[in-house]
């Protein structure tokens, strides 16, 4: 998604990390570029308020409910395996390691 309007940081990138801006998972100095954009491009803000306020439902719907802690290891250990480059297997991560 593009506006068609020149920005000094292009929508794709914006999109592309909207998460990690919505979740101050990113430099301050990175932040501050995404909220410049916000200023210029209404479609980003557009695209930036919906996904703030999916984020704020599902907290006010889902926060209170407690993840067994089995999951929690299979999802996080994912995670890891992602962020290091690493092959993910196919297989469900809920999946309870039985052959079906």
């Amino acid at each position: 998604m593009s506006c068609g309007d020149p920005h000094e940081t292009d929508c794709s990138e914006v999109l592309d990390h909207l998460y990690e801006f919505l979740d101050h998972e990113m430099p301050d100095s990175d932040c501050t570029k995404f909220e410049t954009h916000f200023e210029e491009c209404s479609p980003c803000l557009e695209k930036y308020g919906l996904e703030q306020a999916v984020k704020k439902l599902v907290k006010r719907c889902c926060g209170h409910d407690d993840v067994p802690s089995d999951l929690r290891a299979k999802v996080m250990g994912r995670i890891d395996l992602i962020r290091s480059g690493q092959a993910v297997p196919d297989s469900d991560v809920t999946a309870s390691g039985s052959a079906d």
